[in-house]
């Protein structure tokens, strides 16, 4: 029993409802299937030619309709991103069973970030203005393409009226979105909140800009087996899109009400490489910081962590810098632990990455199924952990983390714990 038991009067965080928008379907059933089915989201980019750059290939959500969750009027006002971030929200709303009124709305807050924001939007209006003129560009482009929307569509929907916050931190964006939920209710500033991230960036722009920059992977004849983490032939990361989205209530509140509960958040850490713009610090140095800091928050043993749902993007570079970092946080246990990268089915959400993952993670516990790394054929160097290749695996977890590390140097780390009532 870990020493975050039992600790009298502070406030605790459970996980009451869950939503998902993301490569493997819609919908948080559709997405946790897919993950233990090990199947691919990763196909040939739809929409638009490619044909120009290294990379063919994304993760793209399939068979969303806007107006199976917002007016039709309101949804032609939203970018992508935020009609994503809607319809997560309200699934996740409506799974926890919370009743948003009068008499709490106040308490509730909106956290829900977005590594880029409605980049499709921005493209689309830039085009009008080269070339229509000024006069072309739409009354609601900056109101459709600012990152904070998605947050101020869903409090508005929603009618959250507390704490509200729109974390822009790339790839680390919606761990820090939880944890800041978290803490903003451990302190008592709130009872309870929406928070998760949201990301729409397949645009011919983002895809042309990772592509050059040669961060994505280049298997445009072998789309389902790209993403390919801790692998000696992984070449890059695939460029996803989605949303995730938890609920998160302080404990006795979700109790009283009878709320079903997945899980409980036990601690949040976050840290800054302060090295380079792109690339991970030596030795995977700062996200050892942030996961380092959010076991001392929960007040657990590094025993205790029985599953890491990993950052592993399948780039050359982070993947082996992230081990490194477990291994420098946890000496001997990282060997003692399973770990596994659910990109190598989803593709890479950006700042939408880190909820879907800790809704992945938050079912492992709930479900005692682990989801596998897929297309880990022979692991590179220095990657000897349990990845948990090839298939789920049936495993009963306590305790365990989510990873996310973005450019700029940002870190974020969530610790999870099994409900048991």
């Amino acid at each position: 029993m870990g020493a975050g038991w039992g600790m009298g009067n502070e406030r605790r965080v459970v996980i009451t409802g869950l939503g998902a928008i993301t490569p493997l379907g819609i919908g948080v059933d559709e997405y946790w299937t897919g993950l233990l089915e090990g199947r691919s989201g990763v196909g040939p980019v739809e929409g638009f030619d490619c044909s120009e750059i290294g990379t063919r290939i994304a993760a793209q959500v399939k068979g969303f309709v806007p107006e199976d969750y917002i007016d039709r009027k309101e949804a032609k006002r939203m970018d992508r991103f935020a009609q994503f971030a809607m319809a997560a929200s309200r699934m996740a709303l409506d799974d926890s069973g919370l009743k948003i009124d009068d008499s709490n709305r106040e308490r509730y807050g909106t956290f829900i970030g977005s590594g880029i924001g409605g980049i499709a939007t921005l493209e689309e209006q830039h085009r009008r203005l080269i070339e229509g003129g000024m006069g072309r560009v739409s009354p609601f482009f900056i109101p459709m393409m600012i990152a904070n929307m998605a947050t101020g569509q869903v409090a508005r929907a929603l009618g959250l009226q507390g704490p509200s916050e729109t974390a822009v931190t790339a790839c680390a964006t919606s761990t820090n979105s939880i944890g800041d939920a978290y803490e903003v209710i451990l302190r008592g500033d709130a009872d309870g909140a929406v928070a998760g991230g949201s990301e729409a960036a397949v645009t011919p722009i983002s895809m042309a800009g990772f592509s050059n920059m040669r961060a994505m992977s280049r298997r445009n004849d072998d789309a389902a087996h790209a993403s390919r983490p801790f692998d000696v032939g992984r070449d890059g990361f695939v460029l996803g899109e989605g949303c995730g989205v938890i609920v998160l209530e302080e404990m006795e509140t979700a109790v009283a009400r009878g709320a079903r509960i997945y899980g409980e958040i036990l601690g949040y850490g976050m840290s800054n490489d302060a090295y380079d713009m792109v690339n991970p610090a030596p030795e995977g140095a700062g996200g050892a910081r942030a996961m380092a800091a959010a076991i001392k928050r929960a007040k657990i043993s590094l025993s205790e962590v029985g599953y890491i749902n990993a950052h592993g993007t399948s780039t050359p570079v982070g993947d082996v810098l992230e081990v490194q970092g477990i291994k420098t946080v946890f000496g001997e246990h990282a060997y003692k632990m399973a770990v596994s990268s659910t990109k190598s089915m989803t593709g890479h959400l950006l700042g939408a990455a880190g909820a879907i993952e800790a809704i992945a993670t938050t079912l492992a516990l709930h479900h005692g199924v682990l989801p596998p790394t897929m297309n880990l054929e022979t692991p590179d160097a220095g990657c000897d952990l349990d990845f948990v290749p090839g298939a789920a695996r049936k495993q009963q977890v306590e305790v365990a983390m989510s990873n996310s590390f973005g450019f700029g140097g940002h870190n974020a780390t969530i610790v999870l714990r099994r409900w048991q009532g």
